[in-house]
């Protein structure tokens, strides 16, 4: 195995001897490599096919006109801000932006902003309750206690082989190339919570060790609509929604399409079927839920430390993280010639069981960045470098993951660390209500559009 202060080799586009690379780096690491490759030139080709009106007319199908984005967005290959523009950039020159038809344009490239807006939303969650998202949000609504539910993700379900042609399938993507359309993924995550009666987190870690896009925001909190732990009730679906959105593809092929399916059925008798009636129907709020307004949560912070005046820096190094891997990392823009380095954290890999299709993907972005990458423990491996280089300190942007903010405040106690901060994407005066994204939402809408005007 490589030394922790070895290089990585740059190999190009060269996907399989890249993949051959880190798999000697990372010999746990499961998986092969995924159909869709990382970087700002695959993100550029996504950004130029995007059409948001024929998102918002066809997203909820699995076929539909989806952007594809996610993965180059979750790792700051392109940034919210930048989507943003992009959106608003489509709309003016198709002749939008005209006083008399700038509502039109909201009403048609609305779905995809508001899904733009749904991650800044849990973006803003997770730097309020850190690791708190991993715990429920609120009592669960499905009348069955925590501990009817099972702490770990059955073999069937991950080797994608429960016998019904439609959860199999979507494990199949899942595993095979680290995507899963929306739908999909809510489909499965109700089969997993509800139908086999899996605590959601265990599904969550499943999602985060595949998915190119996953980032325990978006992926746990989504994961707690469907459990009805951060929703107002738990999500299920039937064999008809299924249809309505994936057309007969899966059904088609299922042994148990003709008799047996668990899908096959009415919404009210799912829920007497899964559910069981809480007495007086009554949903106590959590003090979690409780005490959060105008952004003050009061469970698990984000371990940010105390916040020293920015060093004035002469020879810094910069500090590349997977939140900020593209060419509008601020750090990188502030100092473009000074020596960056990305570390492949050892310790989350291990931990977090990433696939190797994930490391793949990270890999192909830093290939278009002019950054060293190493592996081990982050804080020593930076420090390591920035002796190396004779630096006088730290620059990097700023990240929402905990992890982060731990592993500043461990470089701190050696050298001065400056974080910057990308372009929002929206600004908000006030902290905004975060207990639900509708609250968020009326806010933050009228001044994302404001771009747009």
């Amino acid at each position: 195995m490589p030394s922790e202060a070895q290089d990585l080799p740059r190999r190009g586009r060269d996907r399989p001897a890249l993949q051959a690379t880190l798999a000697a780096w990372f010999p746990a690491a499961q998986g092969g490599l995924s159909p869709i490759p990382g970087g700002m030139a695959a993100a550029r080709q996504r950004l130029a096919a995007l059409d948001p009106i024929a998102y918002g007319r066809s997203r909820n199908h699995l076929d539909g006109a989806v952007t594809g984005l996610s993965p180059y967005i979750r790792h700051g290959v392109l940034t919210l801000a930048q989507v943003r523009d992009a959106v608003f950039a489509w709309l003016r020159e198709r002749g939008y932006a005209s006083p008399e038809r700038q509502a039109e344009a909201q009403r048609l490239a609305g779905k995809l902003i508001n899904e733009l807006g749904w991650r800044d939303y849990w973006q803003r969650l997770w730097r309020q309750l850190g690791d708190g998202i991993w715990h429920d949000l609120e009592p669960l609504r499905t009348g069955h206690p925590a501990e009817a539910y099972a702490p770990e993700l059955p073999p069937d379900i991950a080797a994608g082989r429960t016998g019904l042609a439609c959860i199999d399938a979507f494990a199949a993507d899942l595993t095979a190339t680290g995507w899963l359309h929306n739908h999909a993924r809510m489909w499965l995550a109700s089969y997993v919570v509800h139908w086999r009666r899996v605590r959601w987190q265990a599904g969550a870690r499943w999602f985060l060790q595949h998915l190119l896009d996953g980032d325990p925001a978006s992926n746990n909190l989504s994961w707690q609509w469907v459990a009805s732990s951060f929703s107002s009730k738990p999500y299920i679906f039937n064999r008809a929604n299924l249809e309505r959105y994936a057309g007969d593809r899966h059904c088609r092929t299922c042994p148990l399409a003709s008799g047996g399916c668990p899908f096959q059925a009415s919404y009210e008798s799912l829920q007497q079927r899964l559910f069981r009636p809480e007495p007086g129907g009554h949903h106590p709020v959590a003090p979690a839920l409780a005490s959060l307004e105008q952004g003050r949560w009061q469970v698990s912070p984000t371990p940010s430390g105390p916040h020293p005046p920015s060093p004035a820096l002469t020879r810094p190094i910069v500090w590349v993280h997977g939140e900020a891997l593209g060419p509008a990392n601020p750090a990188l823009r502030a100092w473009p010639g000074a020596p960056a380095l990305f570390v492949f954290d050892d310790d989350l890999i291990a931990s977090a069981g990433l696939s190797l299709k994930r490391l793949v993907f990270l890999q192909e972005c830093l290939e278009e960045l002019p950054v060293t990458v190493r592996r081990g423990k982050v804080a020593e491996q930076l420090l390591a470098f920035a002796a190396e280089h004779g630096a006088d300190g730290v620059v990097t942007s700023t990240a929402v993951d905990p992890r982060f903010s731990w592993i500043r405040n461990a470089m701190a106690e050696r050298l001065p660390v400056l974080v910057l901060e990308p372009d929002p994407f929206v600004s908000l005066k006030a902290a905004p209500d975060l207990r639900r994204f509708s609250r968020y939402w009326r806010r933050a809408e009228p001044l994302v559009w404001r771009h747009f005007g």
